[in-house]
Parts: C-alpha cells; sequence; structure tokens
C-alpha cells in the first residue's frame, strides 16, 4: 500500500455494519448484501482502517424515510414478513414487491442499514467532519417513491441528497452503474437544484429509461443528462467521454457537493452486466471526480459478481484515502473466494465494443451542447437549513444522536425555556400546598437579606418549612442553602406555626406518600406538585446530574412533574437535556 504520488490527503469516513452481511434475498437471486462484507474483510486486512474513520451508523427510522418516500409505503416494508406475506398479497402487487423484489427476512431492517448509512455519510460532509464519505452499502438507485424495483426497496441516494440539500445550493449526482439511475433521475426531474448525469447501458436493457432525449421538465429542464452506451465499451472510449462531460458539468452548474454511484456491474464480466470495464477503468472515474475537491459521498451499487465488486471497491476505497493498493490481496476470511491468481485486479475482457467512436462523439457533442445551455448555475436564495419534519416535533433519542450535538443542545435549550411571564412566585407555599401567609412573608424576608449579604447576587427565597425539607436530604445544595439563610427568624417561625395546622400537613402529605425522613415541608412534593422541586432535584442527583445554588435564572428548565418558581435555589435538570448555561 502506498501513497498516491501528488494527492492531497483527504480526510474519509468510511460506514460499515457488520450486519449487513446477514440479509439474503433468496436462493438464487443475484443480489448479494455479503458482497460489502467481502468489500470490508479487505479494507481492513489491507490497513485502511489506520487511514480514515470508521463508522456504524445509525439506521434510517420510518419518519426519515418518509422524507421521499410515501408513508403507507414505508409502512408496508416495516410489517412485512415472509411469514404474513399472504396477508399483503394486494399490496404486493401495489408496491411491486415480489420477484426481483423478495421478502426476507429483516428486509427493513436491511434498508434502514443502508440508508442510514447515506443520510449519516451527508450529514457529515455537510458539518465539514470530513471529505469523503463512503457507504458500499447504499447507492440503491432504483426504488421509487412508492414502490420497489431492480433489488432496490428504499433510495437511500435520494435521502443523501436530500440531506445535503440542506446546506448546499447545488449537488450533482453521477451514476456510473450499467443500469440507468432511474429513481434519482425522477424523484428530481422538476428541479435545478440537483443535476444527475448517467452513463448507462440503453436499448432493451432494464430498466428501459434513460434516453438522450430526457433533459428534466419544468424547473429541470436541462438538469438531467444522460448517455446511453452500447454493449462492451472499454476504459479508453469510457474515459473519452466521462471526462469532457464531467468537466462541462463543472464549468455550467459548479456543484457544492457530488454524489457518485459506483455501481461495479460496469465491470468487465459482471453476471446482469455487458460492459468491459476494468478495475483501473471504472475506479478512474473516482479519481477524477475527487480531483475537483468537493465534498463527495461515494456509494455502492449493482455488482453480481461478489470477487470483482470486492476488489474494486477495495481499490477505490484506497485511492479515496489517498493510496494505491498492493496487487497481491492480504489473507482474509473469504481468500478462497479470489482464486485462483489471489490478485486485486480486475482485467477487460476481449468482447467487442460496439460503440463506435463516430457514435460516442456524437453522443457527447449533444450532451455537451445541453450542458452549454445551462449558462451557469441556477441562482437559489438560500437561507437557514430547511427544517425537516423531524425538526417539528420532539425527536427520539436515535434521530438526535444523528444530529450536530451544539445544534441538538441549542434547540433543546430553547424548545424548555421558560418564559418570564410563564411562571410566577406561588403563594400557596405552606404546607400541603395550604396558604402560609406568614411563612410566605419570612421567606421574602430573608430573601431580601441574603440579596444584601450574598456575593453572587443571592439564593431564591425559602419558607421556614421548605429549609427543613432542604435540610432532610443530607447533602442537598439547597438544604445547605436554606440552613445559611434567616437563622434569626427561625425560632420565631416555628413557634408561629399552628399545631393544629401542622398536624393536618402531616396527614395530607402521608397520603400521597410524600413525607421525608427529616421532616415535613415544601419542595419535598414532586409529582406535578408546584410547592417545590426538592424532589426533583433529588431525583436529578441521582442520576447523576450535578445541580449548583445560585442566582435564581430568568429562564429555567422544569424537570417533568415539577415547577420552576421562585423558592427553588436550583434548577431542574430535564432528561436528555444536559446540565449547564443552555448556551449553544
Amino acid at each position: 500500500m502506498e501513497p498516491v504520488s501528488g494527492d492531497p490527503k483527504k480526510r474519509v469516513c468510511y460506514f460499515f455494519d457488520s450486519d449487513i452481511g446477514g440479509f439474503h434475498y433468496g436462493p438464487g437471486h443475484p443480489m448479494k448484501p455479503t458482497r460489502v462484507r467481502m468489500t470490508h474483510s479487505l479494507v481492513m486486512n489491507y490497513g485502511l482502517y489506520k487511514k480514515m474513520e470508521i463508522y456504524r451508523a445509525k439506521p434510517a427510522t420510518k419518519r426519515e424515510m418518509t422524507q421521499f418516500h410515501s408513508d403507507d409505503y414505508i409502512e408496508f416494508l416495516s410489517k412485512v414478513t415472509p411469514n404474513n406475506m399472504n396477508q399483503y398479497q394486494k399490496e404486493q402487487a401495489k408496491y411491486t414487491v415480489g420477484d426481483d423484489c423478495p421478502i426476507f427476512d429483516g428486509l427493513f431492517d436491511y434498508c434502514a442499514i443502508s440508508a442510514g448509512g447515506s443520510m449519516e455519510g451527508a450529514a457529515r460532509l455537510s458539518r465539514d467532519k470530513c471529505d469523503i464519505a463512503i457507504n458500499w452499502a447504499g447507492g440503491l438507485h432504483h426504488a421509487k417513491k412508492g414502490e420497489a424495483s431492480g433489488f432496490c426497496y428504499v433510495n437511500d441516494i435520494v435521502l443523501g441528497i436530500l440531506e445535503l440539500l440542506r446546506y448546499h445550493q447545488r449537488v450533482l449526482y453521477i451514476d456510473i452503474d450499467v443500469h440507468h439511475g432511474d429513481g434519482v433521475e425522477e424523484a428530481f426531474y422538476t428541479t435545478d437544484r440537483v443535476l444527475t448525469v448517467s452513463f448507462h447501458k440503453y436499448g432493451e436493457f432494464f430498466p428501459g429509461t434513460g434516453d438522450l432525449r430526457d433533459m428534466g421538465s419544468g424547473k429541470g429542464k436541462r438538469y438531467a443528462c444522460n448517455f446511453p452506451l452500447r454493449e462492451g465499451i472499454t476504459d479508453e472510449n469510457y474515459k473519452r467521454i466521462f471526462e469532457p462531460v464531467i468537466n462541462q458539468v463543472m464549468e455550467s452548474y459548479r456543484p457544492g457537493a457530488i454524489v457518485l454511484q459506483c455501481g461495479t456491474d460496469s465491470l468487465s464480466g459482471d453476471k446482469l452486466g455487458c460492459l468491459n470495464l476494468s478495475m483501473r477503468g471504472h475506479a478512474n472515474c473516482i479519481r477524477f471526480v475527487k480531483s475537483f475537491n468537493l465534498p463527495l459521498l461515494l456509494l455502492g451499487g449493482g455488482g453480481y459478481t461478489m470477487r470483482n465488486v470486492s476488489r474494486a471497491w477495495a481499490y477505490e476505497t484506497g485511492l479515496a484515502a489517498g493510496y494505491e493498493l498492493g496487487a497481491t490481496l492480504p489473507i482474509n476470511e473469504y481468500y478462497d473466494y479470489f482464486g485462483p491468481d489471489y490478485k486485486l485486479d480486475v482485467r477487460s475482457s476481449n468482447m467487442e465494443d460496439k460503440n463506435s467512436v463516430e457514435y460516442l462523439e456524437r453522443i457527447k457533442n449533444v450532451v455537451l451542447e445541453h450542458l452549454r445551455e445551462i449558462g451557469g448555475p441556477p441562482g437559489i436564495q438560500m437561507t437557514d437549513p430547511p427544517l425537516l419534519p423531524r425538526d417539528e416535533v420532539d425527536m427520539d433519542a436515535e434521530e438526535e444522536e444523528r444530529r450536530d450535538p451544539d445544534d441538538r443542545n441549542r434547540r433543546l435549550w430553547d424548545k424548555g425555556r421558560q418564559r418570564d411571564d410563564e411562571y410566577s412566585d406561588s403563594e400557596d407555599e405552606g404546607l400541603g400546598g395550604r396558604k402560609n401567609e406568614r411563612s410566605h412573608r419570612a421567606g421574602a424576608t430573608t430573601t431580601n437579606k441574603n440579596n444584601e449579604n450574598s456575593a453572587t447576587g443571592g439564593s431564591a427565597a425559602m419558607t421556614a418549612e421548605g429549609k427543613r425539607a432542604g435540610a432532610g436530604f443530607g447533602d442537598d445544595e439547597e438544604g445547605e442553602a436554606g440552613g445559611d439563610v434567616g437563622e434569626e427568624d427561625e425560632d420565631e417561625d416555628e413557634e408561629m406555626v399552628d399545631n393544629e395546622k401542622m398536624e393536618e400537613a402531616r396527614k395530607a402529605m402521608a397520603s400521597v406518600g410524600a413525607v421525608s425522613a427529616g421532616g415535613v415541608g415544601a419542595g419535598a412534593i414532586g409529582g406535578g406538585d408546584d410547592t417545590g422541586d426538592a424532589a426533583g432535584r433529588a431525583k436529578s442527583t441521582d442520576a447523576g446530574e450535578k445541580t449548583t445554588p445560585g442566582p435564581v435564572p430568568t429562564t429555567g428548565v422544569a424537570g417533568p412533574g415539577n415547577v420552576t418558581n421562585g423558592a427553588s435555589a436550583t434548577t431542574a435538570v430535564q432528561p436528555g437535556v444536559p446540565a449547564g448555561s443552555g448556551d449553544a
């Protein structure tokens, strides 16, 4: 493994989930997710893990998938299994799930892993955490909004591009799979924010789309680019058309990020392909696109001769990281698959190239003319990154993990922020929620004295009964603060409390099981009572959250079942919100 000379070092994030190798489309099916595991085995044994960061992405949730796909389609994928598939005969026909796209064990989990890696890769690129993100489990470019197609169920590419569009004005999508990237083109056919370029076999070949004249519609006119090919194209001819077209795209469109689908069924000898590219001819596309130094998302795709798929993707992973892998394969768990030569190479065959130079030049000139007619990048007014549906509601923990930590903390603090007029100092701070005017006045007096003597501006006022409750919690900070405040008035306050009222209060407290070991007082009751938050603080302390006495904040976060009020010296910590100042 040698560094590529003159190649600037890139920060590479590589996504892999070991569970991907455990899924199986069924006996005789050409799509085999094990190829991703074989690729990873080569990547690890070549030592590429030392040259990049390796992550296991969070699987995509149903809500994230429905950013593109229809709700009922995703719901169907999440429920159907081989055991209950007979109950969904009508839905199978509606969503074209069956022969090419069979129902197998773990179908939804497989889709979630594929989509999660592409979305997380796009998110890291957008947050400038890396320069190149790789997800070989992705690239499933045939899936439509409401139907499966061509072994693809969830279109991870569209979901990844949507994530990139939150931060980039324009995104370029390039597809070098032998099949046309119809699902991605269809998704962005009417917009100029995504330009799709596909080099594919056309004519009596799945999926039957991708004609030269398909250029987009409406606002997306000329932002869909198709280069139809015939059988047997060689490395030399592919390079002759690929580089000029991409150069013109970069000049006319000036994208902010690039997504490159690296389907390896365009390699020579593929079981379903009919092109004649070598491993190095295929990898030249990655090398060339990388040279533009834009955020780059590399995805998998087709490829049905597993030993060649894993060779090509491992080699291209090395190029992304800036290293040329050695020709001799290292010992790995799939070593026997690579016989008899055990070399890192896929060579072209002697099949006939039906793409004449005249044909390729004619198509290339038409494509270049269409691109020149764009006349420069479209002007798009960008403000803040657009909010997704999940941003408008409370996110679960998995969805929160996917977002930037600083952004997540800021939004959670803002969500729990208390308005100045939302809560006021309650007068019902006596025992059992009963109004105790004398204790309230005494608390106000101690607050004034503390404000005069405290270097930090003073702690919140506590009633005499509240001080005893705070002391009952042992090391609780408010108990200590309460013990230092108003010592001169404590005896007087206790004498003024009527014994009969104290007894009634104890009975009321006992009825809800809220009698503290050290005495009864305000702040010893949780569960929605607005007389204090000592119980909430104790819960937070047990959970490892640190609370610090100090001035009453103008804004705060109320803990569940507790209300922050003027009698509190600390702020209860909401689960999921880190303790701190609340600054983003």
